[in-house]
């Protein structure tokens, strides 16, 4: 089977090894890209618990100044999986649904008089810390890196993408949606998709991309990338 992964090579090199491993033809075309943004220096010991939306959240964090034992708020198990090779240990994880982890949340960390540190990315889906904060928590957010949009494709990259389409693309994010799409239009790929099952995080992620006809469109948790091989 050809599979196309559009996430940043960061967060999808494990998923690629994986999928060759089992006898897949892989294709990476990452549509995003994250940078690293300056953010203000905190006092990181008046914190008592820690959130991360994602695992970029982690990378684009000085994690040296944080206590290690402090509790770890995790969106899904690629992002646990990076808090606990740097060393976190109280480590909570949701399956990688951003309303899933606030319960999570609500069961584990009771003490509302207790400071949350919620490190994030620039543009969110959901916003986690208004929703803490109507339910009484003490939240500070703190902004550490931006997700850019891939502008240019290599253009044999995509002539041999004609040649081979993939049966199936994986999408994560209703920002990297928008972004394939403007991909997809400007080197004028929308009729190309008509046999390919598009997977998606999310029906808003789904949406963005409803005008392109695909075969099927699937939504799914990271971590089920390799059970839905066995759903097409």
């Amino acid at each position: 089977m050809h599979i196309l992964l559009t996430r940043p090579l960061d967060d999808c090199k494990e998923l690629i090894l994986k999928f060759k491993q089992l006898g897949h033809k892989v294709s990476h075309l990452p549509v995003i890209k994250v940078e690293s943004k300056k953010y203000e220096e905190l006092k990181y010991e008046e914190f008592n618990a820690i959130i991360f939306t994602s695992s970029n959240a982690i990378r684009n964090l000085d994690l040296k100044k944080i206590n290690k034992k402090i509790y770890c708020f995790c969106v899904g198990s690629a992002t646990e999986k990076i808090a606990k090779v740097n060393g976190f240990q109280n480590v909570y994880t949701a399956d990688g649904n951003v309303n899933n982890l606030k319960e999570i949340i609500l069961q584990n960390f009771t003490n509302k008089n207790k400071k949350l540190l919620y490190v994030s990315g620039e543009i969110i889906s959901s916003n986690l810390q208004k929703d803490l904060i109507s339910e009484g928590y003490l939240v500070k957010r703190l902004i550490n890196y931006s997700v850019l949009p891939i502008l240019n494709l290599d253009l044999n990259f995509i002539e041999d993408l004609k040649l081979s389409l993939p049966e199936i693309v994986f999408v994560y994010s209703e920002n990297s949606a928008k972004n394939l799409l403007n991909l997809i239009k400007k080197y004028e790929l929308v009729d190309y998709w008509m046999n390919t099952n598009l997977m998606c995080i999310g029906e808003k992620t789904s949406s963005v991309l409803n005008e392109i006809k695909w075969k099927k469109i699937f939504l799914f948790n990271p971590g089920e990338e390799e059970f839905l091989l066995y759903k097409i």
